[in-house]
């Protein structure tokens, strides 16, 4: 196995669990109370939510990628 299809692999593990991480915030008191007044998530939850998405789908172009190429 290669190393880019390794940190594909770790990437979208990380994006998956900073989503569900972000998922969970957005059920938090804090949380609903800024949904409630304001319309949005806190800031935090959004970075997690973010953050888990660019991860995750850099994480899969590099798990795409690493499937082309030559062999060798």
């Amino acid at each position: 196995m290669n190393t880019q299809r390794i940190l594909g692999i770790v990437l979208l593990v990380a994006g998956l669990i900073l989503v569900v991480v972000g998922m969970n915030a957005s059920d938090s008191l804090a949380d609903r109370t800024s949904n409630f007044f304001t319309g949005q998530f806190t800031d935090s939850t959004m970075w997690y939510l973010f953050g888990g998405i660019a991860s995750g789908g850099a994480g899969l172009l590099l798990l795409l990628a690493g499937r082309g190429g030559p062999k060798g």
